[in-house]
Formats: C-alpha cells, sequence, structure tokens
C-alpha cells in the first residue's frame, strides 16, 4: 500500500536510517543520491521522489 505524504517524523527516520546505512556499508558518495532515492521508493512503495527530500537527506 503506498504511503501519501510523509510526515516531519517520517523524513527524520528516513534521513536517519540514511545517514546509519552510508557509515555502516561504506556507500561512497558518489551513490547517496540514488541510495537515498530507493530509500525513500522502499518507504513509501511508490516511484515518486521528492527531489528536495534526496537533497535534504544527503546534505551533511
Amino acid at each position: 500500500m503506498a504511503k501519501f505524504g510523509l510526515s516531519a517524523l517520517d523524513a527524520d527516520i528516513l534521513r536517519t536510517a540514511f545517514k546509519k546505512a552510508v557509515l555502516e556499508e561504506s556507500i561512497p558518495e558518489s551513490e547517496w543520491r540514488k541510495y537515498a532515492e530507493e530509500l525513500i521508493q522502499t518507504y513509501t512503495d511508490s516511484q515518486t521522489v521528492d527531489r528536495r527530500l534526496v537533497d535534504w537527506m544527503v546534505s551533511e
């Protein structure tokens, strides 16, 4: 079932999971955007990804 819209809590959970995975799995910076997009798609069960969310997730 697709999750429509993300709350601030959802976004924070995604960013925290992203940052943890980047560190633990040693994901190279060149793959961060792709990984963030895939994480969002999995979480929302949607192919649509808000680029601003990806930008925020990959920012330092």
